[in-house]
């Protein structure tokens, strides 16, 4: 597996375009980058740049960035609402798949040490990179902003961790750069139907980790109440990791809280959304929409949206696509520019997934499949004959879930159905795989094969190309066969005026087990490992009699509903 991490950077400037589009060509034309979005923000003067690549490129890559972004943005004339302390303010990186935390903190200070000793630039490490546990929290880093740096610097406890600790000319110019490891990190803004910061602020130091600080009487004018040290005593918000603090953007009109909600699985995105309504309308004032800023995981929309399905007592057992549209109503964030998915979730952007056939039309899909080539074949069509055995289950339990009088089932249906549907994603998946199995083995026995080295390295090939041959039509099988169970469950459980579809359903899933065995067995002809051979047609066979057995079952249910 790929070390795949992502970088975003935020730069100082929201403004000029021809500035913005020369430090992303950086990355946009470094090989083995991927940019995933660029998002610039006219009144906070400010653009958040979202790129993955390899943790074997990603230092070289945001070091290049950092080194433009140095060269066009002068710090002495920047201006906007966002606090920031540099040219390139911050720059997060991000471990998404193969890598740990502890090797994206290595890669952090790598980073940090070539823009320090390279640059010249000053280097705070914040979050998980930090030496110090003040340093962790970037406001502390940040604190005083860009003005603030040069006295900043005279303070010992607030030295950079790389690079110069004077503020010269040079400086002057660029700022200083806030590098990290870190988690997920999503920048969220509320929108209000105000136009008073104060107002704002005083929803967002209700749901803030940090909340708001202590008076007597509990009212804004009262004495500041202090511990035994003299620091303000406070008290604390409704969220942990979350930070927020109320704006005025004068380019919508409107008054924003601004969040960033440092840890998604602790603060839920949806969470906050409402909360913010309630604390809003008990204030006095309304939540009209809300935008995320830069992307966002695709579980943070997945898990608003089933939220909101939830509230309305409606099943979940429904696609990701139709569940993140209910989450962008809900959340209203499409209020003020379009807000489109697939530009916007970062596992669409970064999807290499191979879906030529089932992203095809049902008949393009059959007219491939028709045509003189002989992949796709009856593994792609066993795998989707399995979807859609699925599919027919879901749709079964959707029904009950909306029955009339079965109000107080919908939960039961929809968890059932939120089963099927993951079974449904794993076959429509196991369609393109099969086909690519196929060629694997295809582009094995085309290597060359001129003495007995070539010769060796094609059989090596062709043999664990064969394995997985098998390998793939056995995970139909499975899969196929998991479907099973929902069957059976619709068939005792479900909507009685469904009843039809529920055999479908079985004939389809029996159809996909049989084709996945008859490529299983094929394929097991070309492979060298025995025992492997023999494992894998002894567990293809149990699959066989234990669908016999609940084919059975399930029909008799179909059969006796029929005949009453």
């Amino acid at each position: 597996m790929k070390k795949l991490v992502e970088c975003v950077p935020n730069i100082s400037e929201g403004n000029d375009l021809s500035a913005i589009n020369k430090i992303v060509e950086t990355v946009e034309k470094y090989p083995g980058i991927k940019l995933l979005n660029v998002d610039p923000g006219k009144a906070t003067n400010r653009t958040v740049i979202t790129f993955v690549g390899d943790a074997d490129i990603i230092v070289d890559a945001a070091f290049k960035l950092i080194s433009k972004a140095k060269e066009l943005i002068d710090m002495r004339k920047h201006f906007g609402e966002h606090p920031r302390m540099g040219a390139v303010d911050v720059c997060p990186l991000i471990p998404i798949s193969g890598i740990s935390m502890e090797e994206t903190i290595d890669l952090a200070h790598k980073l940090s040490h070539r823009v320090g000793r390279e640059l010249s630039i000053p280097v705070y490490c914040y979050e998980n990179a930090a030496k110090e546990n003040k340093r962790k929290n970037l406001a502390n880093c940040r604190a005083g902003e860009y003005e603030g740096l040069e006295n900043k610097f005279k303070d010992s406890l607030w030295k950079p961790d790389y690079g110069p600790s004077e503020f010269n000319d040079e400086v002057r110019k660029s700022g200083a750069t806030a590098i990290s490891a870190r988690d997920f990190l999503v920048a969220y803004n509320v929108n209000l139907n105000t136009t008073s910061t104060r107002r704002a602020n005083s929803v967002a130091f209700d749901l803030r980790e940090a909340g708001r600080i202590k008076r007597e009487g509990g009212k804004l004018t009262g004495k500041i109440i202090k511990d035994k040290k003299g620091n303000p005593k406070r008290i604390p918000g409704y969220f942990k990791n979350l930070k927020g603090i109320g704006w005025f953007i004068e380019e919508y009109g409107i008054a924003q809280i601004s969040y960033n909600i440092t840890n998604i699985n602790t603060t839920p995105l949806h969470e906050v959304f409402d909360k913010t309504c309630e604390r809003a309308q008990i204030k006095g004032m309304r939540v009209t929409g809300s935008e995320l800023i830069g992307l966002v995981p695709k579980k943070v929309l997945i898990e608003a949206g089933k939220y909101f399905l939830t509230k309305q007592k409606r099943s979940n057992a429904i696609p990701d696509s139709e569940i993140i549209h209910i989450a962008v109503k809900s959340l209203g964030l499409d209020e003020l520019a379009p807000f489109e998915p697939k530009s916007r979730i970062i596992e669409y952007m970064i999807d290499e997934k191979n879906r030529s056939l089932s992203k095809k039309s049902l008949l393009d899909f059959a007219n491939v499949t028709s045509s003189e080539s002989p992949a796709p074949g009856g593994g792609s069509i066993s795998a989707y004959c399995g979807a859609l055995a699925a599919s027919l289950a879901v749709m079964v339990a959707n029904l009950s879930a909306h029955k009339r009088g079965w109000d107080d089932k919908w939960e039961f249906f929809s968890k059932i159905g939120e089963e099927g549907m993951k079974i449904q994603s794993q076959l429509i998946d196991l369609v393109d795989e099969d086909t690519e199995a196929f060629n694997s083995i295809m582009n094995a026995y085309s290597l060359p094969k001129d003495n007995e080295q070539e010769k060796q390295i094609r059989n090596n090939h062709i043999q664990n190309a064969t394995k997985n041959a098998i390998e793939v039509p056995f995970k139909i099988m499975e899969a196929s066969f998991k479907s099973i169970d929902i069957i059976k469950k619709m068939a005792s459980s479900g909507n009685p005026n469904s009843i039809t579809d529920v055999g479908v359903a079985m004939h389809c899933a029996k159809a996909a087990i049989n084709g996945g065995f008859l490529n299983v067995r094929i394929n097991c002809n070309d492979l060298d490992d025995k025992d492997f051979v023999e494992k894998i047609i002894s567990k293809g066979n149990k699959i066989l009699e234990k669908t016999n057995i609940e084919e059975n079952k399930i029909l008799a249910i179909v059969d006796e509903v029929l005949s009453s």
